[in-house]
């Protein structure tokens, strides 16, 4: 067996003038700075099998740490395939990878193994985890040109748990698929953190170690050739085993308080929500002055209040710091966030005239809040601004929203949407942050000469400054083709004939 101690470390390696050089690297403890797959397949266990799935594969995750330890890697790794992929959807599979997964995996990049890896032409990965679940990441978001890892088994479109020939990719099963991919071509640099890493790494002509180094920080989001701008699933944090303990434990807990927390705002008047909410734990702040309520004895018209959007509960927390239920529009949001909502919502279509004057005639009625960007985005980015706001109305206050979750994520593009708040308020201690912003000046609406366009672009630039957000021309229709794999639309069942409506906020 080849020692792992003749291999110098990766800091050693040069990455200069590696343009033609092909790099071969294995990916958890080397690409990756962690060593265990085990969030990985819990965040695909949770996230496309649900609480009992999870629950399964942290029961069977200390038997899979000994099968590791004791009998072999390929052991202990098939353990965790069976216990996270067993009946499950390949299609399931394939959308938790491509639109969960790279958020975790890029905040875990070895910062010097990226450093040699980037460097070069030509880039492979070879890995013990099923290739269905990292080639997205890889490919997508690091530049991989080619990546050989453990290949499933499925049956009738779902997985049987078990791995095809010639097993988990570990060892000499890793050296051979080298060798049958590039044949007596030798790849430059061969990356690797294990024993098992040491037959494949002896095929390279040069060959690097990449140590354990706990006090080693990931790579910085800026540094990545590609940033993460949407990402879906449920969960905030990395599931580790004590953190996917902790989420097991508190789910029940947290579904009986997220409905405390949904009655309180629902039931109890507008005006005290704010103080109930902070009795059962949510927090809601209140930056800048909120213009009064129209006087509709003098036929003043409502304000359009123009918010950034997180979650499917911005107007809802807009009231709360207005202490007023304000009426908002939404673009198909699902019928039980309809029934629980404690403001007035009212459906847009999409056709142009029809919500023209829609809003129109709700602003007559009062105050009314939108979110012009359509969808939610999670990461610091504010997606291109709908311009229709502004050509109704010269009375536009921008709100800057922003929340805060520590295990739960309060909006999906891939899951039931009915379920956004409940999760949003399963939180310990979620929050909101409402900023009021100065009332829209005369000179800068569309009734002095200026487009809607600009306007709308506008707005979005004050928004981003004061959240410190960078502005982008993202749509919906990208952020659903990059996590749900369409343009976000569902058929309007009622009538086939009629245009589709667009999938929730």
């Amino acid at each position: 067996m080849v020692m792992l101690s003749k291999f110098p470390s990766v800091s050693k390696c040069a990455s200069i003038g590696r343009e033609k050089h092909t790099v071969v690297a294995d990916m958890d403890g080397t690409l990756l700075i962690g060593r265990s797959s085990f969030p990985y397949f819990a965040l695909i266990a949770f996230e496309a099998g649900g609480f009992f799935r999870l629950l399964f594969l942290l029961l069977a995750s200390p038997l899979a740490a000994l099968l590791y330890y004791f009998v072999s890697e390929s052991a202990g790794i098939q353990l965790l395939i069976f216990t996270s992929f067993a009946g499950m959807k390949i299609s399931d599979i394939e959308s938790v990878a491509r639109a969960v997964l790279p958020k975790f995996y890029s905040g875990d990049l070895h910062p010097e193994s990226w450093r040699v890896f980037s460097s070069c032409g030509k880039r492979c990965v070879l890995t013990a985890n099923p290739r269905i679940m990292v080639e997205a990441f890889l490919k997508d978001f690091l530049g991989a040109d080619l990546v050989l890892g453990t290949e499933i088994s499925s049956y009738k479109g779902r997985a049987t748990g078990f791995v095809k020939s010639p097993g988990v990719l570990v060892g000499s099963n890793k050296a051979n698929a080298l060798q049958k991919t590039f044949g007596d071509t030798k790849p430059e640099i061969g990356l690797g953190d294990r024993h098992t890493d040491a037959p494949f790494m002896s095929l390279c002509k040069e060959s690097y170690l990449v140590s354990p180094n706990p006090k080693v920080r990931a790579v910085t989001t800026e540094k990545l050739p590609k940033p993460i701008v949407f990402h879906d699933g449920r969960l905030v944090q990395k599931p580790t085993p004590l953190m996917a303990l902790l989420i097991i434990l508190w789910i029940p807990i947290g579904f009986i308080l997220g409905c405390l927390r949904i009655a309180a705002g629902s039931l109890l008047p507008m005006p005290i929500v704010y103080y109930a909410f902070l009795a059962l734990g949510v927090r809601v702040t209140v930056k800048g002055t909120p213009p009064p309520p129209p006087k509709k004895s003098t036929g003043q018209s409502g304000v359009l209040f123009v918010c950034s959007h997180r979650t499917l509960l911005d107007p809802i927390f807009l009231s709360t710091a207005l202490g007023r239920p304000i009426a908002a529009v939404t673009y198909s949001v699902s019928r039980l966030s309809e029934i629980i909502s404690p403001i007035k919502t009212v459906r847009l279509s999409r056709d142009r005239a029809a919500d023209a004057a829609m809003i129109k005639k709700l602003l007559v009625e009062g105050d009314l809040a939108i979110c012009p960007e359509g969808t939610t985005c999670r990461e610091p980015f504010l997606l291109r601004f709908s311009a229709l706001f502004a050509e109704l109305t010269d009375e536009i206050v921008p709100v800057a929203m922003v929340n805060r979750m520590s295990m739960f994520h309060g909006t999906t593009a891939r899951g039931w949407k009915g379920m956004d708040p409940f999760y949003f308020f399963m939180n310990p201690s979620p929050a909101y942050e409402v900023t009021f912003l100065s009332k829209l000046p005369k000179e800068l609406t569309c009734s002095s000469s200026k487009s809607s366009h600009e306007v709308a672009n506008y707005i979005q630039r004050v928004i981003a400054a004061t959240l410190s957000y960078e502005c982008t021309q993202f749509t919906r229709k990208d952020k659903y083709r990059a996590l749900a794999g369409n343009d976000g639309i569902v058929a309007d069942k009622s009538n086939n004939l009629k245009p589709n409506k667009l999938m929730g906020c």
